[in-house]
């Protein structure tokens, strides 16, 4: 890795050399295994035994989980916040668990709507619930500053699934828990 980031170095006319390059391709190797940790990390890991036995089956909200990625496209930032509700059946995810699945999704090279939807799987698959909601919103680098240079471009995608798909009320219920929650301008 540090290798390719020399020939970028080079490519885009740079002296590697100078003082304030000479290090550049090794913290740039050391970023990106940071920044793609999550080709490291499993659902199920990440879950461990933190699934309980609950009768409770309201829904369950987590807003405003911030997340950092990168395109897979052009390898540029994207970021935001996500969103995630479920109707427990029986079983509820310890809270943390939530932010961590976002985390490893986000910490791959992705588009966002790939990763709306494997969140919702995830969080289906694990606990099985009556229903998942995943909605993310995203403002992507590679929109702001490069192509279109759109910097006030916000990106929203959603995957629901069970109640949340069937059932207008559930859905309607969950759009507006989120509408209320958001602290985040972005």
């Amino acid at each position: 890795m540090e290798q390719a980031v020399s020939v970028i170095i080079d490519g885009i006319g740079e002296d590697e050399k100078r003082q304030g390059l000479i290090k550049t391709p090794h913290r740039v190797a050391k970023m990106y295994k940071e920044v793609t940790s999550g080709y490291n990390m499993n659902a199920k890991e990440i879950i461990n035994d933190a699934i309980f036995d609950v009768e409770y089956d309201e829904m369950v909200v987590v807003a405003n989980i911030e997340y950092y990625s990168l395109c897979e496209h052009h390898m540029l930032p994207f970021y935001g916040v996500v969103h995630v509700g479920y109707i427990p059946d029986g079983k509820v995810v310890g809270l943390s668990k939530i932010p961590r699945i976002v985390e490893m999704y986000a910490r791959r090279l992705q588009v966002q709507e790939n990763m709306t939807r494997e969140i919702a799987d995830t969080i289906q698959e694990m606990l099985n619930p009556k229903g998942v909601g995943v909605v993310i919103e995203g403002k992507h680098m590679c929109m702001m500053m490069r192509g279109v240079q759109k910097d006030q471009a916000k990106m929203m995608t959603s995957t629901l699934l069970g109640e949340f798909r069937e059932d207008p009320k559930t859905r309607e219920e969950f759009l507006t828990l989120i509408r209320s929650s958001r602290i985040n301008n972005i």
